[in-house]
């Protein structure tokens, strides 16, 4: 999406190289920012490693070249703990099918600052989005607040299966779903650098529980196969171009046992070649 608006309007996108376990830091990000910066874009948590990234540190950076930030909540939101008002973010959007259990075609949602919602307008005009919406009336007028961000007719029975999910992770408390996450994060990692590091896996998430979300990559160079095979298993995993398999561990759903079991497989798959 960012690449078809920067066509659009010839603009040019600026990508950060970082190491795979880890992610952009606020000095990475300050070294390419610049007067003509017009927005810094990235996820809260990397999809892949699930470095979790300094977005106080990254916004200030950002403001401070003049530019708004972007953050992308999907494997944040209900897993750890997001402020976005404290950290100064302008924007952020997001996906609820993960963490928050929407399941399939759950709908997205978006955030924005208060104090921009007076200026800022939805590119897709839609008519949710309008002042009076059933009036079906010639000529734009955007809602007031964050209203104006709506586009099409929202999917009522998507919400619902996303209210139920939100309501569950606010009666366990974002604190105590984090602290399991990490938790478990911990788990898989001490199980893997006992059963699976001699068989050549390698840890590609950070090891500090801080800096790590709720998923664990464990790089290994057949991982396709090995991901196909933990499946047919009973084993549900992720694959990640090139060489990743994704333990996810969401912690209103996984147990330690299953983190056991699972991983008791994997090194099964691989002792037997």
């Amino acid at each position: 999406m960012l690449e078809s608006i920067a066509a659009e309007h010839g603009l040019a996108i600026r990508w950060i190289e970082t190491e795979r376990s880890a992610g952009p830091t606020p000095a990475d990000v300050a070294a390419v920012v610049g007067p003509e910066t017009a927005l810094v874009a990235f996820s809260h948590v990397a999809y892949r490693s699930a470095f979790v990234l300094d977005m106080p540190g990254i916004t200030r950076v950002a403001h401070d070249a003049g530019a708004l930030t972007l953050w992308d909540l999907c494997h944040s939101v209900g897993a750890l703990p997001v402020a976005l008002d404290a950290s100064g973010a302008d924007l952020a959007v997001g996906c609820t099918y993960k963490y928050l259990s929407g399941g399939p075609g759950a709908p997205a949602f978006m955030y924005v600052r208060t104090e921009h919602q007076g200026q800022l307008r939805q590119p897709i005009w839609g008519w949710l989005g309008r002042t009076d919406p059933f009036a079906m009336a010639q000529g734009y007028e955007p809602g007031e607040g964050v209203g104006a961000m709506l586009s099409g007719t929202p999917p009522v029975l998507a919400l619902t299966a996303v209210a139920a999910g939100a309501e569950l992770v606010i009666e366990a408390g974002i604190t105590a779903i984090r602290d399991k996450a990490t938790a478990l994060g911990e788990y898989a990692i001490v199980l893997s650098d006992e059963w699976l590091a001699p068989y050549g896996v390698a840890l590609g998430s950070p090891r500090n529980g801080a800096r790590r979300g709720a998923h664990v990559a464990l790089v290994h160079p057949e991982a396709r196969g090995l991901c196909r095979r933990l499946i047919e298993a009973g084993v549900i995993v992720d694959f990640r171009p090139s060489d990743v398999i994704r333990i996810g561990l969401a912690p209103l759903s996984t147990s330690f046992a299953d983190v056991r079991n699972g991983l008791a497989r994997l090194r099964e798959l691989l002792r037997d070649g």
